[in-house]
């Protein structure tokens, strides 16, 4: 067991990517350990600059379609919430005061995208504390020190080189994306599947033309 790596999925509930991804991830789950970790997204775009692609108006039905199309092809359940991009803040807040469990990030994901219910909406959201067992959320989450914590794993998350979710950390290679986790677990199978021919050229690639922001 010395010689596992730590394993860390981090993920935002605003994301239908993650849900796509999260049978794997609980396939992995079942042979691994893994940690669950919320995380704010939009405080992760900001940090580096960029936005999220449903807040660019030519790529965010391209992203639902895709989302859709790749839940259809994995065979996941996919139902859109009334509005999207959504305010997820008090969902990841409730989920690490619930110390991120399966359990509950399975509740949360099943409530919002196979479902399609919206938790941002707080009769939505109490339905879902409801789900949860939760009769004092918002007691809860400042019992648990939960906001607290949900920006310092936030901040860490970006200083380890997240950019967005949702992202597998195996050791320290970052795996983002659905596409993304064929490639992680062909790292697990081989953990120098990075080292030779192409791959390990690519790491010092240098870069020809900076685009002026």
């Amino acid at each position: 067991m010395a010689d596992t790596p730590a394993i860390t999925w981090y993920f935002d509930t605003v994301s239908p990517f993650a849900w796509i991804a999260w049978p794997r991830i609980e396939a992995l789950a079942a042979t691994h350990a893994v940690a669950l970790r919320p995380v704010v997204l939009g405080a992760v775009l900001s940090h580096w600059g960029t936005v999220g692609p449903a807040e660019l108006p030519p790529k965010r039905l391209h992203t639902y379609r895709l989302s859709a199309f790749l839940a259809a092809q994995r065979g996941v359940p996919l139902r859109f919430p009334p509005r999207h991009p959504f305010r997820s803040l008090e969902v990841l807040r409730l989920l690490q005061a619930l110390g991120s469990s399966p359990g509950a990030v399975r509740t949360a994901f099943e409530f919002t995208w196979r479902e399609g219910r919206d938790a941002s909406d707080p009769q939505g959201f109490a339905a879902l504390c409801g789900r949860l067992g939760v009769a004092d959320p918002v007691a809860l989450v400042e019992a648990r020190g939960a906001k607290a914590a949900l920006r310092a794993g936030t901040e860490a998350a970006v200083a380890a080189g997240v950019f967005g979710v949702p992202t597998l950390r195996i050791a320290e290679e970052l795996f983002w994306g659905v596409d993304a986790l064929p490639m992680a677990e062909a790292y697990l199978a081989d953990p120098a599947l990075f080292e030779g021919g192409e791959m390990a050229r690519l790491r010092d690639l240098p870069v020809g033309a900076a685009r002026k922001l």
